[in-house]
């Protein structure tokens, strides 16, 4: 993680790839630097960076004052090279879907929106997704052998070692699928031959695309942290849209818990709330808190009072327009999240607490503050902040891009690429 702070490395290990961690971290952006962190003879320092030049990972920036008193020439400020290669990305929701082609930097370059709808199963949905990505291709003169790796947000819980869904409730004929390999074959067949090659092209190699999937409240976490709240050692963001969870950031590292079900709080029972006791969940379950605080449960609310919403982008656009009906069931969803979150906050103690999704507005924020000062001990809200969302729809696609990129330029990972690239 580059907002991380590793151990400084023995002179006898400070690798090409502890160098370049270095450099993106700000720890060290000089030769000199370099040197006195990690303890290196300036020779192999400049062997190192070597490779990292060639590889077109690194440039040289501008020259940094020298502090001697006696002056000198100025340093030559070494920096991370973000326009050699592009990532694509994905935030896949129930009925929507959200594409991009991001600059290693996270700066969108093109981005793409439109009704997919998830229960529609993997095979249709991913290759959509792969056409899509073609089409971004094209539309930014990109080619794809310039895509270094793919980032995908799920709305279920996800097994982080093999990329495949996890008994998701809102994602019928998912459990299990190889998510990663048919969005990596969708990718190859919509954006060219090229697609294999990757950021190996130039070493001839036929290495895959990289393609990382998370669940979307994790990788949403991720980037709103990295972005604006970089110093929160504990941090924990809430998504209430069609379902409810959470993502939560420990020392500038997702939680995931052993096999992806951190943050899955929408299935936490909820016993005490009206009608709790009949309201039936996705996960076939009654009375969790997705089955009635979630955008769904809001939506099928009004519906049930003659106010057409089906979904939980239909009470945002009611929320938005001030419908006192939904502004009423909105706010009484926050106490009931809040309820819950006053556990969560008890447990986790987090600097920030965000809220985000399609509920994520001042009616669901006063009602989730009501019941969370109410029923949190004091000593767990002192220092909180509770706070919506600042990336809004984009935060999924960022933080699944910034995953692909912390994975791809990770020290050990560094090695094993530039040896592909012949370097």
């Amino acid at each position: 993680m580059t907002n991380g702070t590793p151990a400084r490395p023995a002179a006898a290990q400070a690798s090409a790839g502890d160098l370049l961690h270095l450099v993106r971290s700000g720890r060290a952006t000089t030769r000199g630097a370099l040197q006195r962190v990690t303890g290196l003879s300036r020779a192999t320092v400049g062997q190192r960076l070597d490779r990292l030049f060639r590889a077109g990972w690194l440039r040289e920036g501008a020259g940094t004052p020298v502090s001697s008193p006696l002056g000198g020439r100025p340093s030559v400020r070494l920096e991370f090279d973000d326009a050699h290669a592009v990532v694509l990305a994905a935030d896949l929701e129930t009925r929507h879907a959200r594409t991009a082609l991001l600059t290693l930097a996270g700066e969108v370059v093109a981005e793409r929106g439109g009704a997919l709808r998830v229960e529609e199963g993997p095979e249709r949905v991913l290759d959509r997704l792969g056409a899509v990505f073609g089409e971004l291709l094209r539309e930014s003169g990109r080619d794809a052998a310039a895509v270094c790796g793919i980032g995908l947000a799920v709305p279920g819980p996800v097994d982080s070692a093999t990329g495949r869904v996890v008994q998701p409730p809102i994602m019928p004929g998912w459990d299990g699928y190889d998510i990663r390999g048919r969005l990596r074959r969708a990718f190859m067949e919509h954006a060219g031959h090229a697609g294999h090659a990757g950021p190996f092209a130039h070493a001839g190699a036929a290495a895959p695309v990289p393609v990382l999937v998370d669940n979307d409240a994790n990788l949403m976490a991720y980037a709103e942290q990295r972005a604006h709240y970089p110093d929160c050692s504990a941090f924990a963001l809430v998504k209430v849209s069609t379902g409810i969870g959470a993502g939560v950031v420990v020392d500038g590292s997702l939680y995931r818990g052993i096999d992806g079900g951190a943050g899955d709080i929408g299935h936490i029972r909820v016993p005490g709330v009206p009608g709790s006791t009949a309201a039936l969940c996705k996960c076939g379950s009654y009375g969790c808190l997705a089955a009635v605080a979630s955008g769904r449960a809001v939506a099928a609310r009004l519906a049930a009072a003659g106010v057409p919403a089906a979904s939980g982008s239909d009470v945002r656009e009611l929320l938005a327009a001030g419908h006192p009906e939904a502004v009423g069931l909105a706010r009484e969803a926050g106490r009931q999240v809040g309820e819950v979150l006053a556990t969560v906050v008890t447990l986790l103690n987090p600097g920030v607490l965000m809220i985000a999704g399609d509920l994520a507005g001042t009616p669901f924020l006063t009602g989730v503050r009501e019941l969370l000062y109410q029923r949190a001990l004091p000593r767990s809200t002192a220092h909180l902040e509770i706070v919506t969302s600042r990336l809004g729809g984009r935060a999924g696609l960022i933080g699944a891009g910034a995953l692909v990129v912390e994975h791809l330029y990770a020290p050990e990972r560094v090695e094993e690429r530039l040896a592909a690239l012949g370097v």
